[in-house]
């Protein structure tokens, strides 16, 4: 038990009662219950939801040694950057039918090219998404970033190349489903 409970940065801990656990080291503890008995598969859903930079950090790096170990580990998340920095695999499921199952790296290598970024007034944001296949908006100080799929050429002249990521990818494959 001591080991296990180094493992999981828990060992100053071990006389502390767990209603007085930060979310992060409660979250470590799951882990510790999960790993009793060396399991050859753990589950997770949402793990890193609420925890602070730090003990994202941290349960990062804990589950990345289990899984590089003997565990098989299934992370149920919504948070995109948590399937780039922990999984080799992936499949992106909707409404119980798979759409995607391959690794972070291939499903980005299948956007290469064809992401495009323009800041333009929150006015033009109607116009740019009847006329573009806008898969992501963020506002800015009153600008709308847009990033939109072209896989043939640049959209229009406020565009510039962006270098694409998972969440690209994400959004691209369930607008257009």
């Amino acid at each position: 038990m001591d080991a296990l409970l180094e493992r999981v940065n828990l060992s100053s801990a071990r006389k502390q009662r767990v209603g007085g656990f930060s979310g992060g080291m409660r979250q470590r503890l799951g882990i510790a219950q999960a790993l009793i008995g060396e399991p050859e598969l753990i589950i997770v859903d949402e793990p890193t939801a609420g925890l602070d930079p730090e003990e994202r950090v941290r349960f990062h790096n804990l589950l990345s040694e289990t899984a590089s170990e003997s565990a098989v580990v299934i992370l149920s998340t919504h948070i995109v950057s948590d399937v780039s920095n922990l999984c080799g695999n992936m499949a992106i499921i909707r409404q119980g039918a798979i759409l995607s199952s391959c690794t972070p790296r291939q499903a980005i290598d299948q956007l290469k090219e064809s992401v495009w970024e323009a800041t333009v007034p929150r006015e033009k944001v109607a116009a740019m998404k009847s006329q573009h296949q806008v898969i992501s908006s963020q506002m800015y100080d009153g600008q709308a970033r847009l990033r939109v799929i072209s896989k043939r050429e640049r959209p229009s002249e406020e565009f510039i190349p962006a270098t694409p990521v998972l969440e690209d990818y994400y959004f691209d494959l369930v607008n257009q489903r």
